[in-house]
């Protein structure tokens, strides 16, 4: 896993739970000492989906993928619902060998302008365009060799009476190990910057805001006490590593090309939704009070009243927000996620369809829309929220509460058959793979033999029962 913050503890920290647990994995299934070491738990990842940001930021990444020569509708970008400054690349939770980029809220939040996030996903690009994360994980299996050796030494140890001696032994493996595989990290993000540098030159792009953001954490972790301590940085010393990009953005012809109007108002309005979604109601009125009628305050206020809730207040904001750009659609969306809200479904549905229609191509906003046809309970709407489930979920196959939406409107429309397969798909797609199975079964009795519904019942019962089998067996 690659970190773009390089000296950040917690993110050091985090790398290094995921060096342990691959050890104490090893250990658990080579010398049967399951029992003996507690593995430590994963932890949970919560990620913020939205529309708007998802496409800027992708907006930001497409052309660095392009100048790496990369397929930009393999590399998918997640938000993740993180104060902090960082992003990192890793294998897609959705697609196996697939590379995915993951940037918390916070970097959005903190940094100031667009081309510290460009640089940012420029120095991750490096790393997916550079093979890192494949060969970080082979890096992490043969350094869990010395800690295997450490653990296994320090039990014997221990169990013979020599506590002390155990200890040291099982922590002398853990240096070792901790030593060898953030030599490799340190080699690997020297790589990802110079060639993000590459690729910002590529894409005529100045490299000063990728030296930005390594500045600030160069300062940041100055004060830490970790700041002279290279054994357990996961990164090239700070100094060095930002005089050399600070040379590379030097000699770009576009070191001063700045960002344009337009990419500067729309970096701030993200910024103002994500304030007004994520922090405190009173820390957005100081931000962005009521005296301010810009569209970045507008926003930001109608996003905190509706998380208040103050439904009534967010209204109010959000059709100031239409009056300031009436083509937006993700305005529209925010009035229909309200209007929804408030238990008006019947007025949020032309909102949403508003947003649909300047939209088409969204899965995210196409399935609110048929969430709120499906919620006025009114007949008329059933098989047009039917049919946007079903557009969506072309888009975005893996969107699991589109699928119940669309299990719940084939009910509503009396059509079992496909209420059943519509829920074996939601199944499959958290993972259940016996209720897969079973509804999937149960579709195949009453689906015509041979057709395309028939087929897809089919594939699921072929993709999901090898999978149910092998849990049994574990």
């Amino acid at each position: 896993m690659a970190f773009c913050n390089p000296s950040s503890a917690s993110l050091r920290n985090s790398s290094w739970r995921k060096l342990r647990r691959l050890g104490i994995a090893i250990i658990s299934v080579t010398a049967g000492l399951c029992a003996i070491i507690q593995p430590a738990l994963a932890q949970d990842i919560g990620v913020v989906r939205d529309t708007e940001i998802e496409r800027v930021l992708q907006s930001y990444e497409q052309p660095l993928l392009v100048a790496a020569g990369i397929d930009p509708n393999t590399v998918k970008i997640f938000l993740i619902q993180d104060s902090s400054i960082n992003a990192f690349a890793t294998q897609s939770p959705i697609d196996s060998d697939a590379e995915d980029i993951f940037v918390n809220t916070g970097t959005l939040m903190q940094l100031t302008t667009p081309n510290q996030i460009i640089g940012i996903l420029a120095h991750e690009t490096g790393h997916i365009a550079g093979g890192h994360i494949v060969r970080g994980e082979d890096a992490m299996r043969k350094a869990s060799i010395p800690m295997l050796i450490g653990l296994v030494v320090g039990i014997a140890a221990m169990i013979a009476g020599a506590g002390q001696a155990g200890e040291a032994a099982m922590m002398l493996g853990e240096q070792a190990a901790m030593s060898q595989y953030l030599a490799f990290s340190r080699v690997q993000e020297a790589t990802a910057d110079q060639m993000g540098q590459k690729f910002l030159l590529a894409t005529h792009q100045s490299g000063d805001g990728m030296v930005q953001v390594f500045e600030k954490f160069a300062n940041e972790d100055a004060m830490s006490g970790y700041y002279n301590k290279d054994f357990v940085s996961d990164h090239p010393a700070d100094r060095d590593r930002i005089d050399l990009l600070q040379r590379e953005a030097d000699a770009s012809p576009y070191k001063n090309k700045p960002d344009s109007p337009e990419i500067v108002h729309e970096f701030h309005m993200i910024q103002a939704k994500l304030a007004g979604y994520l922090s405190k109601p009173d820390m957005v009125l100081t931000r962005y009070p009521l005296t301010d009628q810009s569209p970045e305050a507008h926003y930001a206020r109608a996003m905190a009243y509706f998380r208040q809730p103050d439904l009534p207040k967010a209204l109010d904001e959000t059709n100031a927000l239409i009056k300031t750009d009436p083509t937006n659609p993700y305005f529209w969306e925010v009035l229909g996620q309200i209007q929804v809200d408030r238990s008006k479904p019947m007025l949020g549905v032309p909102a949403y369809q508003k947003a649909v229609d300047l939209l088409p191509s969204a899965p995210l906003i196409r399935i609110d829309l048929a969430a709120a046809q499906l919620a006025t309970e009114s007949p008329a709407f059933t098989k047009k929220a039917i049919e946007n489930l079903k557009i969506g979920l072309d888009q975005e196959n893996n969107n699991t509460f589109g699928w119940y939406e669309l299990a719940q409107a084939y009910s509503d429309d009396n059509n079992t058959p496909m209420a059943d397969l519509a829920t074996a798909e939601l199944h499959y797609q958290v993972g259940d793979m016996v209720g897969a199975v079973h509804f999937a079964g149960v579709a195949q009795h009453s689906l015509p033999k041979g057709s395309t519904d028939w087929q897809h019942a089919n594939d699921i019962v072929a993709a999901a029962g090898p999978q149910m089998k092998q849990r049994r067996e574990q």
